[in-house]
C-alpha cells in the first residue's frame, strides 16, 4: 500500500523527442484531445473487428468450400478475444477503450463520463468496424466472389447469401432461417448481462482480483466464451461492431443485406442489457468502504499524473499563445505609431 501518493517519471523527463511531436503534444493536449480519443476509439474497434471477422472468413469460406479445416468457432472465439486484448493494450490509455457504445452510455450514466462526448465515442466505433469489414473484404474479395460465382452456378446463392453461413454473413450478424427472434432476443439479453457484470466486476477499483493488467484478458475470454456458446443461436454483443459492418454489408449486397427485424434487436439489446448489469453491479456488489489493491493504486496515481502533467502542459501552451500574441500586438502598435510619427514629421516639414 501507498502511505503518500508516489512519483512519477515521464517520458518527457527521460526522453526527448522531435521538435515536432512536442509540438504536437502540447496541441493535443488541449482543443486537439478529442480528436486522439476518437482515434483511439477507432482503431481499438478496427483491431476487434478485424480480427473477428477476418476469422469469420476463414470459417465460413472454409465452409462452403468443403476446407472446414480453414477455421471453426473455436478458432473465431479465440481471435475475437486476442482482437479485444490488443484493441485495449491500444486504445485503453488514450480513450478509456470503451469499444462499444453501450460501454460509453452506461460510463456515462455511472462513471461521470461527459456526455458530450457520448455521439463522437460511438460514432467513432462504428467506422472503425466498417473500415476493418471494408479492408477484410478486400483482402477476401478473390474468394468471396468466387464462392458466389459457384453457389449461383449451383441455383444456392439466394437461399444462402444473407444467413450466417452465407458471404454476407461474414460481415453482418443474422439470424438461422426460421428462428424465433424472441428466443434470439433471450439469448442476446442473457450473454450480454452476462458480458456486462463481468466488464463491471474488471473495472471496479477494489476488486483484488482484478488489477488493471488483466482487465484486456478476462474481458476478452469472456467474449471468446460468449461466441463458443451462443453465436449460433443469434450473438451480436457489440453495437459497433454490428452497425458498422451490416452498413459496410450494405454498401456491397445492397438494403437485402440490411438483416431485416433482427438488425434492430441486434443493434439495441447489448445497450439495454449493460445498463441493467451495471445497475445490478452497482447496487449489489459496489461498496465504496473498501479498499484499493496496490496495483489499482498504482494505476489511479499514474492516471492522475498523467492528466495533472497534461493540464499543465496545456496551460502552458495557452499562456504562452496569449503572450505571443499580446507581443505581436505590441509589435502592431510599436509599428502604427513609428509609420503615424512619420506621416506627421512629413507633414510637418511641407
Amino acid at each position: 500500500m501507498h502511505d503518500t501518493e508516489p512519483r512519477f517519471l515521464h517520458i518527457s523527463d527521460i526522453q526527448k523527442r522531435p521538435a515536432f511531436l512536442t509540438a504536437w503534444e502540447r496541441h493535443r493536449h488541449g482543443a486537439a484531445h478529442w480528436i486522439v480519443e476518437c482515434v483511439s476509439e477507432f482503431v481499438g474497434v478496427f483491431f476487434y473487428v478485424y480480427m473477428g471477422v477476418g476469422s469469420t472468413a476463414s470459417m465460413v469460406i472454409g465452409g462452403l468450400t468443403d476446407q472446414p479445416a480453414l477455421g471453426s468457432l473455436l478458432q473465431v472465439g479465440f481471435a475475437y478475444a486476442i482482437g479485444i486484448v490488443l484493441a485495449l493494450t491500444i486504445a485503453a490509455p488514450t480513450s478509456g477503450g470503451h469499444l462499444n457504445p453501450c460501454v460509453t452510455i452506461a460510463f456515462a450514466l455511472y462513471r461521470g463520463f461527459p456526455w458530450r462526448k457520448v455521439p463522437r465515442y460511438i460514432v467513432s466505433q462504428i467506422l472503425g468496424a466498417f473500415v476493418a469489414c471494408f479492408i477484410i473484404y478486400l483482402q477476401w474479395k478473390g474468394n468471396i466472389v468466387a464462392v458466389e460465382e459457384a453457389l449461383s452456378a449451383q441455383g444456392k446463392l439466394d437461399a444462402i447469401q444473407f444467413t450466417p453461413s452465407g458471404p454476407a454473413g461474414i460481415f453482418a450478424l443474422y439470424t438461422t432461417t426460421g428462428a424465433n427472434l424472441g428466443y434470439v432476443l433471450a439469448n442476446e439479453f442473457f450473454v450480454d448481462f452476462t458480458i456486462g457484470l463481468v466488464i463491471w466486476a474488471t473495472l471496479d477499483p477494489s476488486n483484488f482480483f482484478a488489477p488493471p493488467a488483466m482487465a484486456p484478458w478476462t474481458i476478452g475470454l469472456t467474449y471468446a466464451a460468449a461466441i463458443w456458446g451462443y453465436a449460433p443461436v443469434g450473438l451480436a454483443a457489440n453495437s459497433a461492431r454490428d452497425v458498422g459492418a451490416r452498413l459496410f454489408a450494405m454498401c456491397i449486397w445492397g438494403r437485402q443485406a440490411s438483416g431485416g427485424n433482427y438488425a434492430a434487436l441486434a443493434a439495441l439489446t447489448n445497450i439495454v442489457s449493460m445498463i441493467a448489469s451495471a445497475t445490478f453491479y452497482e447496487i449489489f456488489f459496489t461498496d465504496s468502504s473498501r479498499v484499493l489493491p496496490p496495483a489499482q493504486l498504482d494505476f489511479l496515481y499514474g492516471h492522475k499524473a498523467h492528466e495533472e502533467r497534461r493540464a499543465r502542459d496545456y496551460h502552458r501552451t495557452v499562456l504562452h499563445d496569449d503572450q505571443e500574441q499580446q507581443l505581436s500586438n505590441g509589435h502592431r502598435n510599436r509599428v502604427s505609431a513609428v509609420s503615424n510619427y512619420s506621416k506627421e514629421a512629413i507633414e510637418t516639414k511641407e
